[in-house]
């Protein structure tokens, strides 16, 4: 055998603690049918694995050390590959390195034996990659060593991971530019990924690992070096204050119990009281505490407000309470139905007849809709041809079509269907679905009326969507007082037979005429219906500041794509960017940085906050400093800021 194919075994060092020997002996136990008296070699290691002995390193432990290395990188254990049969390749990754084994099943024994180990350690870019993409290159590295038995193996492979998403790899639509070059490279090989749960994952997990003890010796040091203590005894923020009193007298208004501010150093104390670590950014109230407990300048409050406002920090990680901004902004009101229609998607429902998604189309005229139930989510094209077959061919083209920001309505495609039938698209601003309400209101009626109606057989909703459709079209809406089949037909289609006498047809102009009655009684109360809405949303609304174009703003990162560590700990705000156009009072375009250009630029003013100028000589409080090296002067540093005394031990 290549000495470099088992080097990975033959280098592992020496375990320093027991969960590092904890883990050599767990990848040995898989092994240990082919070592004869395994128990009796191992034994010197397993008793150092006792919690009631101390862990100390013997020449016994060391002997057996080494044995078992030498049996794992001999016969019988190791055997030699045979590009005839198939191929096991079992791969992990950890934080700090990689790990592969490739094995065999043996003809002799029918049981499966490694042909060759892989360690490699992560270099620090590589440790920047998520958890998919290290166990990813885990695959492509071992691919890479052992390429001359895989890539020309009779049989095609299988690789073992305990990443389930890997399963999927290989027919995924969409991969990323590091995942598409690997992809290029794996065309080469056959294989198959299977998913396989990190307890029985345990061989590779172990030389994976083999670099942790190394990592983990390099981290960098502390602020301080060893040996050396800090005894707070005067802030040193009291110290500059005293210094300037030196030039500037103290007035007669300041109390005596508490220090008079100069104007330079105003600056230096609202910094301390609110960005320092001991503070923790604080809001008015709590920066103003601090202040108050040694220092008085006559404008201190009005200061401290204008300060916290500008605070860079806090605009990004605090949350503001207040109500949103931006008033309601209500869509036009349509003069006759159909002619504004309003589309959305209704997904996540079980397969029923073959169908797992439905298309819902709002008439914004008379609230009518139809619920078209389909077999998946559907491309723009496919979209247009479901219009066109179950809305167009009955009530003609519309004027307008109000959507959200889905895939089928922001493709080319689609603006170009609607321009050719003459339709304008309306899309709904970032994050805003309030902006397609009439869709949304209507998803919820439809959710409500399958749960009641297929609750005890939720795969028979497909069956219960006509009826689900005729309930909703015959009852009352709130804002019109009229059912949608008589807003849009105007009458209503009766329940009995008997509520209606036999009459003689009535004439298409006396039909055309109720039907216009009824359009006008409908717009009617559409205008009163909007004008009380808009009253009694803008009660929990406040009026969103006036934006100019050019002017900087943060962006809500409420619900943006952010890949981040934890979601708790993301900063609220980001930026900040520049507004590029003013859509309407209550949307504004923004300038976008190259990493969220998969993010529409348009966002409701909800979804921003205007960035606030620093009053005057007070400028925004500095970004936090990284922790500098010892030898840079970093004790010096944090003496003059705190007005520590450094004593050596």
């Amino acid at each position: 055998m290549d000495p470099a194919k088992v080097q990975a075994v033959i280098d592992w060092p020496v375990p320093k603690s027991r969960v590092e020997l904890q883990r050599f002996l767990g990848f040995a136990n898989f092994y240990r049918r082919f070592i004869r008296n395994f128990g009796q070699v191992a034994a010197p290691l397993t008793a150092l694995t006792s919690v009631k002995t101390c862990f100390k390193w013997s020449v016994s432990a060391q002997g057996a050390f080494d044995l078992l290395k030498n049996r794992f990188t001999s016969a019988p254990i190791l055997v030699t590959p045979d590009v005839t049969r198939q191929f096991v390749v079992e791969v992990d990754a950890s934080e700090v390195g990689v790990g592969a084994i490739l094995s065999q099943r043996s003809l002799s024994d029918d049981k499966v034996h490694p042909c060759a180990y892989f360690s490699h350690r992560l270099s620090p870019s590589e440790c920047n990659y998520d958890v998919g993409n290290r166990e990813l290159l885990a695959i492509r590295l071992a691919l890479g060593e052992w390429r001359q038995w895989l890539e020309g193996a009779t049989v095609p492979f299988v690789v073992w991971t305990d990443h389930r998403n890997l399963e999927y790899i290989r027919s995924a639509k969409r991969l990323n530019a590091r995942q598409a070059r690997w992809a290029l490279f794996f065309a080469r090989f056959e294989f198959v990924i299977s998913y396989r749960p990190g307890s029985k994952n345990t061989k590779p997990d172990a030389l994976s690992r083999l670099f942790s003890s190394s990592v983990a010796s390099t981290d960098p040091e502390g602020i301080l070096p060893e040996g050396r203590v800090v005894g707070l005894t005067v802030w040193g923020i009291e110290r500059q204050v005293k210094q300037a009193l030196t030039q500037t007298p103290s007035p007669r208004a300041c109390p005596r119990n508490l220090l008079f501010v100069p104007v330079p150093t105003r600056l230096v104390v609202l910094q301390w009281a609110h960005s320092a670590k001991l503070a923790g950014h604080p809001g008015v109230r709590g920066t103003l505490a601090s202040i108050r407990q040694r220092f008085w300048w006559p404008t201190r409050e009005h200061d401290t407000r204008r300060f916290v406002a500008a605070c860079s920090v806090c605009a990004q990680t605090k949350s503001g309470n207040s109500p949103p901004a931006g008033r309601l902004r209500p869509l036009p009101i349509p003069s006759r139905p159909w002619s504004h229609i309003a589309l959305d998607f209704v997904t996540g429902l079980p397969s029923s007849a073959g169908k797992t998604v439905i298309l819902t189309v709002v008439d914004r005229f008379s609230k009518a809709a139809h619920f078209i139930p389909l077999a998946k989510l559907p491309s723009a094209k496919e979209t247009a041809q479901i219009i066109i077959e179950n809305v167009f061919r009955i009530h003609g083209l519309p004027s307008d079509v109000v959507s959200d920001r889905g895939p089928q309505f922001t493709s080319q495609f689609w603006r170009e269907f609607c321009r050719l039938i003459g339709a304008s698209v309306s899309l709904s601003s970032g994050f805003h679905p309030q902006s397609n309400g009439q869709a949304e209101r209507a998803n919820q009626t439809i959710g409500r009326i399958l749960r009641s109606l297929s609750f005890r057989n939720p795969a028979s909703w497909s069956e219960q969507l006509p009826w689900a459709e005729y309930a909703h079209n015959s009852l009352p809406s709130s804002a019109t007082g009229l059912s949608p089949f008589q807003s849009s037909l105007g009458y209503q289609p009766p329940l009995f037979s008997s509520q209606f006498a036999e009459s003689s047809v009535p004439s298409a102009q006396a039909f055309v005429q109720r039907c216009e009655r009824t359009w006008k009684r409908v717009r009617s109360a559409l205008c009163r219906y909007r004008a009380q809405t808009v009253r009694s949303a803008n009660k929990r609304r406040t009026k969103s500041p006036r934006y100019c174009r050019g002017q900087r703003v943060w962006l809500s990162t409420q619900n943006l794509p952010l890949k981040t560590a934890s979601r708790k700990l993301t900063p609220r705000f980001i930026g900040p960017f520049r507004i590029s156009r003013i859509i309407n009072p209550v949307a504004v375009r923004l300038l976008l940085p190259r990493y969220l250009r998969r993010v529409h630029p348009v966002f409701h003013v909800s979804c921003v906050k205007p960035v606030l100028r620093a009053p005057a000589r007070l400028p925004p409080p500095p970004p936090s400093l990284s922790r500098a090296h010892p030898s840079t002067g970093s004790v010096g540093f944090w003496t003059c800021v705190l007005g520590a005394v450094v004593i050596s031990t």
